[in-house]
């Protein structure tokens, strides 16, 4: 992203909104458990301009962009929902001059959603703000009540001249906790719960909108004017794991905690569904989709490897006495592993950056859209059996292979988790649950399985690299051990699973 990135920051908000008459009166706050004393701030006049693309992608999935000048916190705005109540909430400063130009580091958040169009302003929204901060006996502010009186106009000139809808003028309040507040997580949600009662009675109204932009745009951002979700169960399963995929592609960028491994799951369900329905998909051809699909699994699966190497000798290193654990090895496996999670990271978000990555999504998105209903002739058990019964087929071809050792026994058991896998997706998506909970268990033990053998083949090229280096490779041996009897144990368990997937699947056939 060209020129100096602006520095972020982000917090958990947590409020309710309430609509509100012009002739209501403020509620007092007298008499609430755990609020000490009230304190009324100073009057504040707030201006925002609020962005979107010219199809208002952010306004779908919930999400807000803003410019606001005047209060405490005047700058760049981006929201995200969090859950109930809740919507995290990043903030950038304002640049040196007036321009009206998204910083690069707020645009990259949601990337996966805008892509490559533009961001225009869409609305701008002003208010009148009177709070109040309410106190614990402690001294801590706990939450902050809102009045506002807002004015909102569509993009361009403020009087609402040009096209788009009229001003608009309404009164809301609002009532958030305050983050670093006394109490548990409980606790404040029993005190959002009291204080949004003495609202209510004051004559508010729950809100009938999610922020000041989604009201200012009317209904074209609600539930009701949005598609219905396909109605064949595995078209619907892969529309929602678009979204899914949406969402965690924010928090690859974030860097969260386990991030790339779910990012990577969610590419690979979604190839594993399309793969097994792509004749249900009318004339788009799915061809290339896959592939692509298939290369960004592969790009996140340098970080996600590392990250599971790291994660593994981490653990098998902490559970050694540490009279064995000799020589510079921790340097060498974890930290190794660390910083090769972090190339890849690096090369998984210049991918994700990337014209090719966005016209994947796009054609995801297009593929779900053309996607048939399910002929009203066909019974939906009968439609689980046969995508079951396909899917099937192929755990069965694979474990025959590996019972006639056709194959290398390591790889044809890694052949049989992926048909595995297959089949779990497959089966959630059509409602066939037994079957569905049987064949991740394969893929769990098998996974085990994989991992060991990957384990132990980086195992070697360490130990060769520290004993060219004349360090101690006891511990490389100890580990390549225990890696070796977790990879017998899982190949013991693999005929009783295949066997208790044979029933799941003779059940649902039925």
């Amino acid at each position: 992203m060209p020129g100096k990135a602006p520095k972020t920051a982000r917090h958990l908000e947590v409020e309710r909104k309430f609509d509100v008459g012009e002739a209501a009166v403020s509620p007092s706050f007298e008499g609430i458990a755990s609020v000490a004393r009230v304190e009324r701030s100073a009057a504040q006049a707030l201006d925002a301009v609020y962005f979107d693309t010219p199809d208002q992608d952010l306004a779908r999935h919930r999400i807000t962009l803003r410019r606001r000048t005047g209060g405490h916190d005047a700058g760049w705005h981006l929201k995200l929902p969090d859950g109930p109540d809740s919507r995290t909430e990043i903030h950038a400063p304002l640049g040196e001059s007036d321009d009206a130009e998204v910083p690069g580091e707020l645009r990259d958040v949601v990337a996966a959603i805008v892509r490559d169009r533009p961001l225009e302003p869409v609305v701008r929204i002003t208010t009148q703000r009177e709070s109040q901060v309410l106190y614990g006996a402690d001294g801590a502010a706990l939450a902050e009540f809102s009045n506002d009186h807002v004015t909102a106009w569509s993009a361009g000139t403020p009087d609402g001249s040009d096209s788009g809808p009229a001003e608009q003028e309404w009164r809301e309040w609002e009532i958030e906790l305050i983050e670093d507040g006394g109490g548990n997580g409980t606790a404040n949600r029993e005190l959002l719960d009291r204080l949004s009662n003495r609202l209510l009675d004051a004559g508010a109204a729950p809100a009938g909108h999610g922020s000041k932009l989604a009201r200012a745009l009317g209904p074209p951002t609600s539930d009701v004017d949005r598609p219905p979700p396909p109605a064949d169960p595995v078209h619907r399963a892969v529309a929602e794991n678009i979204e899914e995929l949406l969402v965690w592609d924010r928090a690859v960028r974030a860097d969260a905690e386990d991030a790339v491994h779910q990012m990577r799951v969610i590419t690979r369900k979604i190839r594993s569904l399309l793969k097994d329905a792509q004749d249900s998909f009318g004339s788009s051809d799915c061809t290339w989709v896959l592939d692509e699909l298939r290369e960004l699994a592969a790009v996140l699966g340098v970080a996600r490897d590392a990250e599971v190497l790291r994660d593994r000798y981490r653990a098998a290193l902490d559970r050694l006495d540490p009279a064995l654990v000799r020589g510079p090895i921790r340097q060498r496996l974890v930290d190794g592993a660390q910083r090769r999670y972090e190339v890849g990271l690096r090369r998984s978000l210049i991918a994700m950056r990337s014209k090719r990555y966005f016209r994947l999504l796009d054609a995801l998105e297009e593929l779900v859209a053309e996607a048939p209903a399910a002929p009203t002739d066909q019974k939906p058990d009968d439609t689980t059996s046969i995508t079951i019964d396909a899917a099937y087929k192929g755990v069965r071809k694979a474990a025959k292979a590996a019972r006639a050792e056709e194959d290398d026994p390591d790889e044809a058991l890694h052949r049989i988790r992926k048909r595995a896998k297959r089949l779990r997706y497959t089966a959630s998506a059509t409602g066939a649950d037994d079957v569905s909970q049987q064949a991740k268990a394969i893929q769990a033990l098998l996974g085990e399985h994989q991992d060991s053998v990957v384990s132990r083949e980086h195992l070697v090229h360490e130990a060769d690299a520290a004993h060219a280096a004349g360090e101690d490779t006891f511990t490389y041996g100890l580990l390549y051990q225990q890696e070796a009897d977790l990879a017998d144990a899982a190949h013991q368990q693999v005929d009783a699973a295949l066997h208790k997937l044979d029933k799941a699947v003779s059940k649902a056939r039925r």
